[in-house]
């Protein structure tokens, strides 16, 4: 069994103005950076084994500050959990992009859902397989994690309208080859859900 705990990144200008990033590489602002510290501290509290991150910037200086705060070495890149595809759409608000494409009318470039899954699940799993019995830290995206969340829980989370927070935490556990989500958004203050064993 492996345990997988997935952060979304840190906050950007770009989330601040609820602007869609997908693959524009935006950096993190200072909010962000401040995010990235306290999930850092509170992940500090358990045992890890290796870091991954997405290789976006903003989930890379994440993931960064994140590593020096449990103490491990550079976070490793993986190209498959990098942030979903908007196309068209990239640097638009959600108002922006309903004027353009109305509900049900599709945006070109943009990545389905189904897709995200079918490349960062096989990534993850792999990951999983190749760290048997450790914990893991893997730094993401809010498309990214919310993609894996839909499809593991049969669309039961997130609710509608829930968003994946910047800097949050959700657990996932990969055991007789298969990833099931162990805790949705954990609570940085649940200190104590970091130390669990997977063993």
């Amino acid at each position: 069994m492996t345990r997988l705990s997935l952060v979304r990144h840190g906050q950007t200008d770009w989330n601040l103005a609820k602007r869609i990033q997908g693959s524009t590489d935006v950096p993190l602002n200072a909010t962000g950076r401040a995010q990235a510290e306290a999930t850092g501290r509170a992940l500090a509290a358990g045992a890890w084994d290796a870091i991954y991150t997405s290789p976006l910037s903003r989930a890379s200086e994440t993931a960064d500050i994140i590593a020096a705060r449990v103490d491990l070495g550079d976070p490793t890149p993986l190209a498959g959990i990098a942030e979903r595809r908007y196309g068209e759409a990239e640097g638009l608000t959600g108002a922006e992009i309903l004027a353009r494409w109305p509900e049900g009318m599709p945006v070109p470039g943009r990545e389905s859902r189904e897709a995200v899954v079918e490349r960062a699940l096989p990534a993850l799993v792999e990951l999983a397989e190749r760290h048997d019995g450790q914990s893991l830290i893997v730094v993401s995206h809010g498309g990214v994690i919310g993609s894996l969340v839909r499809h593991v829980t049969d669309h039961a989370l997130p609710g509608p309208g829930e968003v994946i927070p910047n800097g949050s935490v959700h657990t996932f556990i990969y055991r007789d080859g298969r990833l099931e989500l162990d805790r949705f958004n954990v609570g940085l203050e649940e200190r104590d859900l970091f130390t669990a064993s997977v063993l």
